[in-house]
């Protein structure tokens, strides 16, 4: 199967009802469930591959940035929401960092190092607070390092696919950025 069409049905099948897993039910926080949460969502799942693989598209040094930069920027997200800071339009926010990440891996981005990293933080933030404003701090215990030792996991599974399974720059990779970007603008519409 040619990887356009490839593309074109993971993203079909990845539509809105799979997006938004922001609360366990019952309530129970843990560091398992802290652990769960990236991969159930699509949304959160999504990004955090899509920051691997755009990490594995930069050069040098550079590579390592992004995902050290989101999982500590998705930290502070989720501090502010504890203490209780809202931030407006935090799932549109979400939606639009698939939809950017999927883009920068399609087309293997490059921008200036501050602004790469300004736009990572950006995103970042608005996860970590989806995740931080849906418990108290006081069960936030295991959840909290669950989620972003989670989330560094799933960085590093979309970097390893980027640089040792498939060529990073090659039609494959490109491919599921654009994929993840048609799924990102799906939601962001819908």
């Amino acid at each position: 199967m040619k990887p356009a069409r490839t593309a074109l049905i993971l993203a079909a099948a990845l539509l809105p009802g799979l997006a938004w897993a922001h609360a366990e039910p019952g309530g129970h926080f843990s560091l398992f469930t802290g652990f769960a949460h990236p991969f159930l969502g699509a949304d959160h799942l999504l990004a955090m591959l899509m920051v691997g693989l755009w990490a594995a598209q930069q050069q040098g040094w550079q590579r390592a940035l992004p995902p050290l930069v989101f999982v500590g920027f998705m930290a502070v997200g989720s501090m502010l929401a504890y203490a209780g800071l809202s931030l407006p339009a935090t799932e549109s926010g979400i939606a639009l960092s698939v939809l950017a990440l999927g883009l920068f891996a399609a087309f293997a981005v490059r921008l200036p190092v501050a602004v790469s990293l300004a736009v990572i933080a950006g995103f970042a933030v608005f996860h970590g607070h989806a995740h931080g404003a849906e418990l108290p701090l006081a069960s936030s215990a295991g959840y909290l390092p669950g989620y972003l030792a989670a989330t560094a996991l799933l960085h590093g599974i979309g970097y390893v696919f980027a640089s040792r399974v498939v060529p990073a720059q090659g039609r494959i990779a490109r491919a599921a950025g654009g994929a993840t970007a048609v799924t990102g603008l799906a939601w962001l519409l819908g």
